[in-house]
């Protein structure tokens, strides 16, 4: 994968955008299967020029995904958008709960968590020699 990221100052006093100081141009390049794809994404960031240039507001798009793909497991995986627990400090304690049972799992060794949930689910005793509770 090949990434090129230009950014610039001149559309900031264009936007109405509240902040934005900067905006960028993203230029993405990968080849799977012998295909080659492109693809051309931009952004606006509040970064100015002298604290950060191209090569570290690339590297923040690139850790922004990281939270995204975070954010995704825990609500994809479980549930997280939809619980209907609200009331006191329960949603806080769940939420440290989940992240807990993901990083045991990456912890672990495990890089598919749904699929490692799924396979804990059919088979309660693989989870329980897991978290230490059984031997073999």
């Amino acid at each position: 994968m090949q990434r090129h990221l230009q950014a610039s100052t001149r559309l900031a006093g264009h936007l109405d955008w509240p902040g934005v100081s900067q905006v960028c141009r993203l230029h993405r390049t990968t080849i799977c299967a012998g295909q080659t794809t492109t693809e051309i994404q931009y952004a606006i960031s509040s970064l100015p020029p002298a604290r950060g240039g191209a090569e570290i507001l690339l590297d923040r798009w690139h850790g922004h995904w990281g939270i995204e793909s975070h954010h995704w497991l825990r609500d994809v995986t479980f549930g997280e958008d939809k619980c209907q627990v609200k009331c006191g400090h329960a949603p806080q304690n769940l939420a440290a709960f989940r992240n807990v049972v993901i990083s045991l799992l990456r912890h672990g060794g495990h890089k598919q968590i749904a699929g490692t949930l799924r396979d804990f689910s059919y088979q309660p005793r693989k989870l329980l020699r897991f978290l230490g509770i059984l031997k073999n």
